[in-house]
């Protein structure tokens, strides 16, 4: 049973960890920008100025102006609604990758760490053959076996980042299984399945937090980047990486047709990165005692 005063205490160390992340100017700023890629992903289309499918030649490569902040692409498509319209497909990409990582990469390296042996053996061979390719190099493998299409893109994403959280689970897995509570749980006789998910896995996740935070920043890049060579979903849909490489024949007539786009990847990558970093600062008690928080 849990003890009586095991819920107040975690709700007071959540609040202590909301306090100092709230302190941290620059995650707030990041953390507002999400939520407004956020927002924008959701209710898109609805907040879309114009109709981001929507050509109008008579309107072709003109500039950013007041009818068309972002101006329009080489078809008369309005920059802005596009890239508003193409968060969802972009957020989804990189969200979706992440959990398919972090799933895999959790039970892998569970079970890497907690059995060891060969199994251990077997699993830590795969990944390094994995980890030998470049994740974009994978992910085109990947792609290359599954097809073209938004969700393949996503699926291969994921499998291209599961080596990654693999290393990272089992390396914390091997310094908590040695620590005395999950040895005093063996000597009381509690099978290896519930020392791993009582004892062991709730001690990891904050090291896992960070990482899955930071991944939706390389999961975007990859995805877009594989969009951008034709692999993600195909035209007209409206996709940052998609609408990049719209605009690369046009960068000296009309860079604003990259420009949107490109703008939106980077902004939305540096925030993920500026929460990831407070994040690790506030969760892991090392960084903590370094920053003074």
């Amino acid at each position: 049973m849990t003890p009586s005063g095991a819920g107040p205490l975690a709700l007071a160390a959540g609040l202590g960890e909301l306090r100092r992340f709230s302190r941290r100017g620059a995650a707030v700023v990041g953390a507002i920008i999400l939520l407004i890629v956020a927002i924008l992903a959701v209710s898109g289309p609805a907040l879309s100025p114009r109709d981001p499918l929507r050509m109008n030649p008579v309107e072709a490569l003109s500039p950013p102006s007041g009818a068309h902040p972002f101006g329009t692409d080489q078809y008369g498509r309005d920059v802005l609604s596009r890239v508003v319209a193409g968060a969802r497909l972009s957020l989804f990409t990189g969200l979706g990758a992440v959990v398919i990582a972090l799933a895999g990469g959790l039970a892998l390296g569970l079970v890497s760490g907690a059995a060891g042996g060969w199994v251990d053996l077997l699993v830590m061979r795969v990944v390094d053959v994995m980890m030998a390719f470049p994740s974009v190099l994978m992910a085109l493998v990947v792609v290359a076996i599954v097809g073209q299409g938004a969700a393949n893109v996503m699926v291969a994403v994921g499998v291209s980042l599961i080596p990654t959280f693999v290393r990272l689970v089992r390396g914390n897995v091997l310094v908590v299984r040695e620590h005395a509570y999950v040895e005093a749980a063996r000597a009381l006789g509690c099978p290896p399945s519930r020392v791993t998910l009582q004892h062991i896995l709730p001690n990891i996740v904050a090291p896992v937090i960070v990482l899955a935070t930071i991944a939706i920043a390389w999961s975007i890049i990859i995805g877009a980047s594989l969009s951008f060579l034709g692999l993600g979903p195909r035209p007209p849909i409206p996709e940052w990486g998609v609408d990049l490489s719209n605009g690369r024949n046009y960068l000296l007539r009309g860079w604003w047709i990259a420009g949107g786009p490109g703008v939106a990847i980077m902004t939305t990558v540096v925030a993920v990165n500026l929460v990831g970093d407070t994040l690790r600062d506030v969760l892991d008690p090392r960084m903590r005692s370094l920053t003074n928080l």
